[in-house]
This record gives structure tokens, C-alpha cells and sequence, in this order.
């Protein structure tokens, strides 16, 4: 046991983050599996187990049959590679999301399999040699694997760095931390092999994946806070005779429009997984600065005065302040940011005639622009007070005659490519 202590303790600590995160599944009634984290939880466990025996057996050589010491040797090997390949994949998808296509998904899987290919080829000549502490192994198979990790633990560093400025504060915090531990342990085991530590990587990471993201105690929280939010945008819309569809609908609508966005690469570097998660939360307050437009002029049946459209449009800016003072003690700086924008700027239009400040294409915040697409669009094809909801084809026809003018040109060919699922959300909403 001398030799493998470092690793019992890994394992210890693997296992216990396991049960914790298991039993606040059941708890919080998680039902959505997280397959990326429990493949990376359950890699890290197998991986630590193979590091531990092999860690035992290299050191009783004698004891221990060289088919089981090779077979052992192989699944560590194997498994280290797999584990820091699915940190680089988990890594990915937190930032640009897992490619769709079939040859970018080849393209990121084909070094994994050339180098497990390799260390089983080379397995037959590892060598077994002689520290001061410790035996330890060498040879093209160990080589090769640390090469593989160095290579995707570098990868996913330089995917961290691009999509720093994207991330939640949290996230660079805990991202950057076990980057650090990977790249240290990493490093020290390549130079000094009878170290050992190797361990350490699947334990770091995941107890600070779990910690800072995948915690299920953390995702009831996010979904509280977004029921907050949907209740509080519901109460300011009730003013206008809404009873809360306008939100409902046009969350769903920035919700389809910025997934597809992402599916497709568009705007990859800035639509990260947490930037649409935090538009989807944000896009309910786009019309929370309507609290402060008086009732006669926000539920006046007839067509507003060029005086009284002036006191409308204020519920742009107003939405902002409103916003800055109400969620600027949460502690999440890119939601608020993100609420912000889409309050202040869902009317700013792309030629750069809209309100509050005239802001016109890229310098229109991407949350704002996404969130004009899906306000126009419920806004002619839902029944308002002064005037009846609009055929559908038409509403679609309004949106893409603002392509270039009033909207983002690439926004409007996405939004009328899934017409379908736009339609869809239509008519789920008219049947509740």
C-alpha cells in the first residue's frame, strides 16, 4: 500500500464528490443526465484505480504475472488519455459547443485513437525501471501517452483563453485552477517519471468541474432564479392586459434563434454555452422598464401621439437602470450585463435609426440584436390592445424585410431557416 497512497486518497475523494453529487440528484430531482460529467466522473475513477495498480505492481515485479503488469499498464495508459480528452471535450462544449458535423467530430477524436493505437503497439517493449523511491515504467507507449496529454491539455488551455472574456467569473476561476494543476502535474511527471502523481489530474478536475459547475444544489438554484425572473417580468407585462405570453414566447423564440446560432458557428467565440444560458434568463426583462410608462399611455387602445411615443420609447433606457439597481448586488456580473443590454438595446436597430442611442450593426450588443428578432416578430403576430394579431406569413415577411435595416442579416436568415420550430412555439403558446 506504501506506494499507492496518493492514489487510495484520490480515489477517496472521487468517490465521496460521486455519492455527494448522485444523492443531490435524487434530492433536487435532477432528472436530465449529464452524460459529459458522468463519463468524465466515471473515467476518473477507472483511471485512478488502473494508476493505483500499476503503482502497486511495478514495484512487485516479481509477484505480480508481466501479462497482468502490461494489461494494467495498458488500461492506465488508455484511461489517462481518455480522461484529459474528455476534460478538452467538456472544455469545448462549455465554450463553442460539440461540433455537428461528422468530420469535425472525426477530426477531434482521431489523435486519441492514433495514440491509444500506439501505446498498444508499443506495449511489449515498456520498460520497468529503478528509482530512488519508487519502480516506475518507460517506453514509447508511455511517452506517446504523455504526449497525448500534453497536446490536449494545451488545446483546451488555448479554448479556455479565446473564450475568457464569455465565461461567468466563477468559471475563469475554477477553469484556470485545475488548468494549472493538470499542466503542473503534468509537467513534473514528464520530468521526473517515478513522481507518480498522475492522480492528482482526475481529482482536481473533478472535484472542481463538480464544485464550480455541475453541482446539482447550484442548477436548482439557477432554475429558482429563473422562475424569479419569469414571475417578476410576468407581474410588470400583466400591466399592458398581458397575462404573460409575450415573455413566454419570445424567451422561447431567443432561445431557438441563439441555439441555432451556436449549432451552426455563428458567432461561436460569444455564444457560449453560458451566454445563452444567461439570454435565455435575461430575455424575460427585456420589457421590465415598461413598470414606469404610465397605464394611459401603455394600455391606450388607440395609436399613441408623437408626444406619448416619446414616453414609451424611455422604457428602453429606463429597463437598464432598472435592472443596474435591482440585480446588480447578485453577484453574477455577465447576467447582468447581459439584462442590461437586452433592456436598454432590443430597439436599437442595424442601420442605426432605433433607440435609446442610436447604436447601429456590431455595435449593437449580439443579446440586444437576437432579442429585437424575437420582440418584432411576437409583438405582429400576437393580438395587441390597439389592433389584431397578424397572419404568420406575414410576420415572417415583416422580419425579413428589416434584413440589412433593422435587423442583423445573418439573425434573419437563421430565423426564417427554422421557420418550423418558430411556428411551433406559436402554436403551443395559442393552445395553452
Amino acid at each position: 500500500m506504501e506506494y499507492c497512497k496518493l492514489q487510495i486518497g484520490c480515489m477517496i475523494i472521487v468517490l465521496y464528490v460521486a455519492c455527494i453529487y448522485i444523492r443531490e440528484k435524487q434530492i433536487y430531482q435532477m432528472k436530465r443526465k449529464n452524460v459529459l460529467f458522468e463519463t468524465i466522473l466515471a473515467a476518473g475513477i477507472v483511471g485512478i484505480f488502473f494508476d493505483g495498480a500499476t503503482a502497486y505492481t511495478v514495484n512487485h515485479l516479481a509477484e505480480i504475472p508481466a501479462s497482468v503488469n502490461t494489461f494494467l499498464h495498458l488500461c492506465f495508459l488508455s484511461f489517462l488519455d481518455i480522461f484529459v480528452f474528455l476534460m478538452f471535450l467538456y472544455m469545448y462544449d462549455i465554450t463553442r459547443g460539440l461540433p455537428q458535423k461528422r468530420g469535425e467530430r472525426i477530426g477531434l477524436f482521431l489523435p486519441l485513437l492514433i495514440n491509444i493505437v500506439v501505446v498498444i503497439v508499443f506495449m511489449p517493449q515498456l520498460e520497468y525501471r529503478k528509482g530512488t523511491f519508487t519502480n516506475y515504467s518507460m517506453g514509447m507507449s508511455a511517452y506517446t501517452c504523455f504526449a497525448m496529454v500534453a497536446l490536449y491539455v494545451l488545446a483546451a488551455s488555448g479554448i479556455f483563453l479565446h473564450s475568457w472574456k464569455n465565461l461567468e467569473r466563477h468559471k475563469q476561476i475554477a477553469i484556470s485552477t485545475y488548468l494549472l494543476v493538470t499542466i503542473g502535474v503534468t509537467a513534473y511527471q514528464m520530468f521526473f517519471p517515478e513522481a507518480l502523481l498522475t492522480s492528482l489530474v482526475p481529482a482536481v478536475v473533478i472535484v472542481g468541474i463538480y464544485l464550480n459547475q455541475e453541482t446539482p444544489l447550484y442548477a436548482k438554484l439557477q432554475k429558482n432564479n429563473e422562475e424569479m425572473v419569469m414571475g417578476f417580468a410576468t407581474l410588470v407585462e400583466n400591466r399592458d392586459d398581458n397575462t404573460g405570453g409575450h415573455i413566454r414566447r419570445t424567451t422561447a423564440y431567443v432561445k431557438l434563434l441563439a441555439e441555432e446560432l451556436r449549432s451552426r458557428g455563428f458567432y461561436k467565440e460569444q455564444l457560449t454555452k453560458d451566454y445563452v444560458a444567461n439570454l435565455v434568463m435575461a430575455a424575460p426583462m427585456h420589457d421590465v422598464g415598461k413598470i414606469a410608462i404610465p397605464d394611459a399611455i401603455l394600455q391606450k387602445p388607440g395609436k399613441l401621439t408623437d408626444e406619448e411615443f416619446e414616453i414609451m420609447k424611455t422604457h428602453a433606457q429606463k429597463g437598464g437602470k432598472i435592472i443596474r439597481e435591482t440585480f446588480g448586488h447578485l453577484g453574477n456580473d455577465a447576467y447582468e450585463e447581459m439584462a442590461y443590454e437586452v433592456a436598454a438595446h432590443h430597439h436599437e436597430k442595424w442601420n442605426g435609426r432605433g433607440y435609446p442611442d442610436g447604436l447601429k450593426e456590431t455595435e449593437i450588443p449580439l443579446c440586444a440584436r437576437i432579442m429585437a428578432v424575437a420582440d418584432v416578430f411576437d409583438a405582429v403576430s400576437a393580438k395587441r390592445c390597439y389592433r389584431d394579431a397578424m397572419p404568420l406569413d406575414q410576420c415572417f415577411h415583416i422580419i425579413e424585410e428589416g434584413r440589412g435595416r433593422d435587423y442583423d442579416p445573418v439573425l434573419v436568415d437563421v430565423f426564417i431557416e427554422i421557420e418550423d420550430k418558430i411556428r411551433k412555439v406559436y402554436e403551443e403558446s395559442k393552445a395553452e
